[in-house]
This record gives structure tokens, sequence and C-alpha cells, in this order.
């Protein structure tokens, strides 16, 4: 399981993201029909593999981790001073409120949203691409699923 477990960070993170995701001490929960479905350390969930695509969700733990390993701006979305208080809550990322964008995201990715010091504040699903998230000013550019005052 833990090799399965990297090969699918590393497919949808990049090179080097399974390692750095999933400590070789994980534990996992499996489904009820045998496949993978929780990731955890410890007592604290990393991530959930998605039965709709097996692509995994981050919890703030998985996002802190790969926030280690990655440098800026991969996988993040930087998100103004404004709105960075009401994120960090738990509240949806809207376009207007976009600063920086990787690139590299596609929409319907997980990515980690960041303050403009790097500061971890969420995690989510980009809703947009990272083009329409900085040139739309209307909407909702990341969903987000975990936030770092929740």
């Amino acid at each position: 399981m833990l090799n399965r477990a990297r090969i699918i960070a590393d497919f949808q993170f990049g090179r080097g993201a399974g390692a750095a995701l999933v400590p070789d001490d994980a534990t996992f929960k499996l489904s009820s029909t045998g496949r993978l479905r929780y990731l955890y350390s410890g007592n604290e969930r990393i991530a959930t593999l998605r039965a709709s695509d097996n692509l995994l969700t981050l919890s703030m733990l998985g996002a802190e981790r790969l926030h280690t390993f990655f440098p800026a701006p991969r996988l993040r979305v930087v998100v103004s001073k404004d709105a960075a208080p009401f994120i960090a809550k738990g509240g949806n990322l809207f376009a207007k409120h976009v600063l920086h964008a990787d690139p590299e995201i596609r929409a319907g990715e997980e990515v980690m949203v960041v303050d403009d010091q790097d500061r971890l504040i969420a995690t989510g699903k980009a809703v947009l691409s990272p083009e329409e998230m900085l040139q739309i000013k209307r909407g909702l550019a990341v969903a987000t699923r975990r936030a770092a005052e929740e």
C-alpha cells in the first residue's frame, strides 16, 4: 500500500511528492471493497483517495508536507492580504483576491492557498485555470477543503 500511495502522489503532484507526502510509518484505511481510502501519519490524516478518480484530496498535514517539499510557486495560489484571514477560517477563494497562481495548475486539481509571505492558509480544489484566476474578477477560484484555523 505504501508504494501504491507514493506512486499516486508522484503522478498527481510531481516527482518526489510521494516520498514527501507519505512517510515510511504511514498507516492506511481501506474501503469496504478493499481499496485504499485514507492515509494517516499516526492518528492524523494526510490525504483521502477519491473513489471517483483515484486522486488524493489533501488534509492540512498533507498540504504542509507538500508546501515544505515544493518551492514556490509550485501548486500554490497566492491570496491578497484582505482575503487571507477569511480563507484561513474556511472561506472559499474568489478570483478577485488572487494575486498569483502556479501556471502549471489545471482546473480541478488540488492546490495550496498561501498568503503573500508563502504561509500555508488552506488547501482546496482549483475551479479556474491560473489565467482565468488572474483575468476574471468574479466567481470562485478555489473551493477550500481545509483551512489553517478550522
